[in-house]
């Protein structure tokens, strides 16, 4: 999957420059239909298999914002306050 996902980006990227190519010394029209195309290529077609391929084996739980995690955000953010008050105490 990776190695095709390197080669399909590699194709989108070189479609794209041939669009930009096309459109400044050949046809106007027909390069704008390839720079088009390929924007609409990498976004329904490259991007959702980009992603799938990125979260694959990945708990969805671990990235939303749960009660758990919440509470957790909350004691990871009185961790640091406590030590900014000792470094404090000892600069005196």
């Amino acid at each position: 999957m990776k190695l095709f996902l390197r080669i399909f980006f590699s194709c989108i990227l070189i479609a794209l420059f041939y669009g930009i190519y096309h459109k400044t010394n050949v046809n106007f029209e027909e390069g704008e239909r390839i720079i088009g195309f390929t924007v609409l290529t990498g976004a329904i077609l490259f991007l959702p298999l980009f992603l799938f391929h990125r979260w694959d084996g990945k708990k969805l739980k671990d990235y939303t914002l749960s009660e758990e995690n919440l509470k957790k955000m909350r004691e990871n953010m009185q961790g640091p306050t406590q030590l900014k008050g000792k470094r404090k105490s000892l600069d005196k």
